[in-house]
């Protein structure tokens, strides 16, 4: 027997048709390439979003066909999201920080009919021209004023769309129809896509409006600082106008001072990144005695948050910081470290700890730990494994069959982390597999070591990496980022880190760098690191 209710696809379109309908008046407040400020209603939102997609019509892009985009986070960018979905066609994110050789790969493998993009990439578009197999029209975010000379026969994009009907049929397919699709960021060989389905994009747009979750409404102020070609800017592009929240875009300026400013004249409440922005806006803060009355929230993620930025967002600024994991596959949010009941009126110290775990999966999510034979580990907060996920919002396999079967027989997809889960479901990352140090058998977080050493003030950055041991196979060398203007020691870090590790987890050695390389996402880039000291010999080998 099938139950007796409507037929009600769950089709991206209907997000920005509830915002048109419910909240028309909220807005999308935009920083533009040029510095000057935009203020967008949800309903002209809706308006330019049809017209984009008239205009995709108009240039042949129909069902399936992938249109591109490099751009910073904007309102042109969200009407070209909804103008390209809206008429079935992928949209197709792509990361900027990427190689230039990579974009153009990453372009042609998803056979991409149209390139929208901002100015400030031009030099890569332009570089990249020749070796563009499909892209046949470019259109550049600017007005016909602020339109750039260029080689690709562009159209600006206010042009482009200017005069054009609002008038088109959205939706009018099955929910499980291709959506968007996002490259995974690469370091291990050639870009993954991931090809989110409308269905997976509205699931996890509910999936985020969960209380614990991020868990906005009608009357927050959202930025997000985190990009929409990094993973759907965590899904804050459509749970935001789901809710009515308005939205800041703070463009391409993410400087702690930029971004103050958008908090504090915006009235921001609500805010997400990846730590590397929020230690940039927390030096502001301290070195301009600043305040920040109107924040509730900061939901961190794309690498573990420091101890020092989650104690002083939340002793100093009382602002609650949420610790979050996911990854592009996840679409991307997986678990959000919001405190379990239990942790509620527990001691500040506890519950600091507690937030530094990555945290709870939300319904929705389904975690399990394994062993490298695949069998299930007990969730004792202890034991350790390889992190397995499913759910409503998890991909299944990547574009084009890249990768094969990636599913073990019950529907998981392997993570790559490493990491141990506790009674109550908290979940904490130990290591990235590819990344984990093993000496004498035994593994060595590297994410602690780091965690730990940033903690000390002369330190901007670290990172713990395995290198050869004749005796132990592996041991850790430490690569550290002196904060600006400071000369830490050695000495000076490894007292850091004593008593608050294992003595045999302590590094080997202390290397110092004038910067560490950083991955197209804002990770340190580990696969650098190894090549680069691959021929590093310990002083105790």
């Amino acid at each position: 027997m099938l139950g007796i209710m409507q037929d009600w696809p769950l089709t991206v379109n209907k997000i920005l048709e509830h915002a048109n309908r419910i909240n028309p008046t909220r807005e999308i407040i935009t920083r533009r390439v040029e510095g000057n400020i935009s203020r967008t209603t949800y309903a002209e939102l809706f308006t330019m979003s049809k017209q984009v997609s008239n205009a995709l019509k108009d240039h042949g892009i129909g069902m399936s066909d992938r249109v591109a985009t490099l751009g910073w986070n904007s309102e042109r960018h969200m009407a070209s999201w909804y103008g390209a979905m809206g008429i079935g066609a992928v949209l197709h994110t792509i990361n900027p920080r990427l190689h230039p050789e990579q974009i153009a790969w990453i372009a042609n493998h998803a056979e991409d009919k149209v390139l929208i993009f901002d100015k400030t990439f031009l030099p890569i578009v332009e570089a990249i021209k020749d070796h563009l197999e499909t892209v046949k029209t470019f259109v550049i975010y600017a007005d016909a004023d602020t339109m750039p000379e260029n080689s690709l026969g562009a159209i600006p994009f206010d042009i482009w769309i200017d005069g054009r009907s609002d008038e088109c049929r959205w939706g009018d397919f099955p929910e499980d129809t291709a959506c968007g699709l996002c490259y995974t960021s690469g370091t291990t060989g050639n870009p993954k896509g991931v090809l989110y389905s409308h269905r997976s994009n509205v699931l996890h747009t509910m999936i985020t409006m969960q209380k614990d979750a991020i868990g906005m409404g009608a009357n927050d102020v959202v930025l997000p600082v985190v990009p929409m070609f990094h993973a759907n800017a965590w899904g804050l592009a459509l749970s935001c106008p789901a809710t009515g929240a308005n939205m800041v875009m703070p463009g391409a300026q993410m400087d702690g001072a930029s971004i103050y400013e958008l908090l504090d004249t915006e009235k921001v409440t609500i805010t997400a990144a990846v730590p590397t922005v929020w230690l940039m806006l927390l030096n502001h803060l301290q070195e301009n005695n600043l305040k920040l009355p109107h924040l509730n929230k900061v939901i961190i993620g794309g690498s573990a948050v420091p101890e020092k930025i989650l104690r002083a967002f939340e002793e100093d600024y009382e602002v609650d910081v949420v610790h979050a994991w996911g990854m592009t596959e996840t679409s991307p949010l997986g678990t959000l470290g919001t405190l379990p009941p239990h942790m509620l009126d527990a001691p500040i110290e506890e519950r600091l700890e507690q937030k530094l775990k990555q945290g709870r999966p939300p319904f929705g999510v389904e975690l399990k730990i394994v062993d490298d034979e695949g069998n299930d580990l007990p969730n004792d907060g202890d034991t350790t494994g390889r992190l397995m996920v499913r759910g409503a919002a998890i991909a299944a396999g990547y574009f084009k069959g890249v990768g094969g079967n990636v599913l073990d027989d019950n529907g998981f997809f392997d993570t790559g982390d490493v990491a141990h889960i506790d009674e109550y479901g908290t979940m904490t990352i130990t290591d990235r597999a590819k990344d984990v140090i093993k000496s004498g058998g035994e593994w060595i977080s590297s994410i602690d070591i780091e965690n730990i050493a940033v903690g000390h003030p002369k330190v901007a950055n670290a990172a713990a990496i395995g290198i050869y041991h004749p005796k132990w196979d592996e041991r850790p060398l430490l690569v550290v980022q002196p904060a600006q203007g400071e000369n830490p020691t050695k000495e000076e870090v490894l007292a850091q880190l004593d008593g608050k590790i294992a003595k045999w987890w302590t590094p080997d050695d202390v290397v110092f760098v004038s910067e560490i390389p950083l991955g197209a996402t804002g990770k340190i880039n580990k696969l650098a690191l190894r090549e680069q000291f691959k021929d590093y010999k310990l002083p105790t080998a």
